[in-house]
Order: structure tokens, then C-alpha cells, then sequence
């Protein structure tokens, strides 16, 4: 797979969503971040005020991928639209079930399952709006091929549900500007639950995600930047066929690294 190309030129994005870049901009070699944790992946930031995209990798910008957690901020959306939760506050109690994560062990509501990434928690909620609503707005939500074969409670973890690195990024602009089919109160929950820093002006919202795809690992972390006078978007997919111990901290780190290069987290 040829993991570095200098130019963006244009998304074409097989039916899931497409985009048009004005200003091709040559990337910095990104490469090296991506080596330093043994991954392969691809980066897209999009500059909203100057309408302007960067990345790395391009081949994969089109390539659809198991969104994997990064689905609980759609999840938490169509949820909340559905009533199937009233809001994120609302606890649920924990089945007694041992979970390899200790914060799982436990009760919890919607903004604390968010930060943890708790499965059987949007697991629950995905049953409580069950599969015809949930095509339904899947659908309405152009959330990348709509696919919810594998089970109602798992089609976003081990099913047929994929999207792109770039469909990532036309979602949260959709959700930023408040552009999505939803109500304004079930986007301003669901943005403020991905809050992650705000420092100094410059708040970072975003999402993990890790999963299994044929034989490959996948990781992301996908999200928004807003500074006082601007909005950059980044989507970050690595892949990797032997996990390792450091993979976890992978997703974020690279982005962060990517960011940092870009003065998008000193503004």
C-alpha cells in the first residue's frame, strides 16, 4: 500500500459522500508517526475557515473502514431523537457482568458511557431503538453505507457498517454546524459530551474507536478543533495486523502529533 502522497487532490467517495478540494495543499510527511507506532493510516484535516483540506495518505480518504466507537456519536444522536434516552444524565443499571474494563463494571449514564466507551451500554440503547428506526435514520443521516447487518447490537462493532476517513469529517461539520436532521438539543448534548480540552480558547471535541475488520486492527480518533476565529476537523484511521501494547495510545498520539505540527492546537 503506498502510504504517503503529497497532494489532495479529490475525494470520490463511491455513493457514501464526496469532496471537492480548492486549494491542493502538499502535506508534511506524516509518515514518521504513523512508523513510530508500527501503523499504517491516513490523516484529513479540513480547514473550515479557509476552506481548505490537508492530508496524508489520500488512497485511504475513500476507503470505508468499521467506524467502530467513533459510532456513539451517531449513536448518542439518533438515541437521544428516538427518546430511546431521555438525556445524558439518565443511568443505566449495570447487568453484573464482569467486562475487561473496570469502568464498565458499573452503572452509568450517557456522557460517562461516552467518555469510557462503554459497549454494552450503547449496546442497550441500540435495541431500544431497534432496527427499523434505526436504518431509518442511519439513512436520513447519510451515515456512511447505512448497513446494519450483524445484529442490532453489534452491526457498528463485528457487521456490516462502514464509513470513510473523509465521510467522518463531512458528518462532524454536518453535526458542528448544527446542519444534521436532528434537533439543535440532541446535537448540543451529543457536542458537549465529545468535549475532551478546552484551554485557553481552544476546545477539542472527539472519539475513539477500535475494532476488527478481516484481518486488520482498526484505530481512530476523528473530532473538531474550534479556536476564536476557526474550525479544523481531523480524521485519523490507522490499521495494523499485530496489534501491540502501545496501539490504544496510538490513535490519539498521532493526531495529536499531526495537530501539534500544524499549530492547530497553539491557536
Amino acid at each position: 500500500m503506498k502510504i504517503y502522497i503529497p497532494l489532495c487532490l479529490l475525494f470520490v467517495l463511491s455513493g457514501l459522500s464526496s469532496f471537492k478540494l480548492k486549494k491542493p495543499e502538499e502535506t508534511k510527511d506524516f509518515k514518521r508517526f504513523y512508523d513510530q507506532y508500527k501503523v499504517q493510516g491516513s490523516f484529513i484535516l479540513y480547514d473550515q475557515k479557509n476552506d481548505k483540506y490537508t492530508c496524508y495518505n489520500q488512497e485511504q480518504a475513500s476507503t470505508p473502514f468499521t467506524p467502530a466507537s467513533t459510532f456513539k456519536i451517531c449513536n448518542s444522536l439518533i438515541s437521544l431523537e428516538t427518546a430511546a434516552v431521555a438525556d445524558e444524565n439518565v443511568v443505566s443499571k449495570w447487568d453484573g457482568k464482569e467486562r475487561p474494563m473496570p469502568a464498565w463494571n458499573a452503572d452509568t449514564d450517557m456522557k460517562n458511557a461516552f467518555k469510557n466507551s462503554t459497549v454494552w451500554f450503547y449496546q442497550e440503547l441500540a435495541r431500544k431503538v431497534g432496527e427499523e428506526k434505526m436504518k431509518f435514520w442511519l439513512e436520513k443521516l447519510n451515515y456512511g453505507n447505512a448497513d446494519i447487518s450483524g445484529g442490532i447490537d453489534g452491526f457498528w462493532l463485528r457487521g456490516g457498517l462502514r464509513i470513510t476517513p473523509a465521510a467522518q469529517i463531512e458528518f462532524l461539520r454536518k453535526l458542528q454546524q448544527n446542519k444534521l436532521p436532528l434537533s439543535s438539543r440532541s446535537m448540543d448534548i451529543v457536542k458537549k459530551m465529545m468535549m475532551v480540552k478546552d484551554s485557553a480558547g481552544v476546545v477539542l471535541r472527539a472519539k475513539t474507536g477500535s475494532g476488527k475488520q478481516d484481518n486488520l486492527t482498526i484505530g481512530w480518533y476523528v473530532g473538531y478543533v474550534t479556536t476564536k476565529d476557526n474550525v479544523y476537523y481531523f480524521s485519523n484511521c490507522i490499521q495494523t495486523e499485530n496489534r501491540g501494547a502501545d496501539f490504544a495510545n496510538a490513535r490519539q498520539d498521532i493526531a495529536y502529533h499531526i495537530l501539534e505540527e500544524l499549530n492547530i492546537l497553539k491557536k
